[in-house]
């Protein structure tokens, strides 16, 4: 009988072989990560400020371990930040989801957003908040010209007595 080769098992035939990068801190001979040298630690930071795993920054399991502690250390002391928002480019045709379920531009609904009320834009009544009254307009207008006569009737008296002086 022949031998069957083996899937799974042992090393395969041919990895994948790839340099291994070398590590920004072995270059520059840093000897102590310090927490307060942010241009060093934001280098092994992604742009929306996550922190790089070992293979792509090319550190060693005890200096991604020190770096990965400095970084807290600074984020917390808000030398770093957490996150940085990173604006993205609407792309056209996709809704908030991804075009995953029709979203605002072109599902079921015809692009309407079902989480507000449609807007009854023919009617003139006013909606209040819970707990005010409406107040009448012809009761308003008729106290517009009541404070219009007051006023007038000061001014008019301010006036005449300036006058005279």
């Amino acid at each position: 009988m022949a031998k069957k080769p083996q899937r799974g098992r042992g090393k395969p035939e041919n990895p994948r072989k790839y340099k291994k990068k070398t590590s920004p801190l072995l270059i520059e001979k840093v000897e102590y990560v310090d927490y307060k040298d942010v241009d060093l630690l934001s280098r092994f930071m992604s742009d929306r400020a996550k922190i790089r795993n070992m293979k792509v920054s090319g550190n060693n399991r005890q200096q991604q371990l020190e770096i990965a502690k400095a970084i807290k250390i600074s984020r917390e002391m808000a030398l770093l930040p957490y996150a940085k928002r990173v604006a993205s480019t609407g792309r056209p045709g996709r809704g908030r989801d991804g075009g995953r379920d029709g979203g605002r531009d072109g599902g079921r609904d015809g692009g309407r957003d079902d989480r507000r009320p449609p807007r009854d834009e023919g009617s003139d009544t006013k909606t209040d908040a819970p707990g005010t009254e409406a107040v009448d307009e012809s009761a308003t207008s008729a106290a517009d010209t009541v404070v219009d006569t007051a006023v007038e009737t000061v001014v008019d008296t301010v006036v005449e007595g300036g006058s005279e002086s």
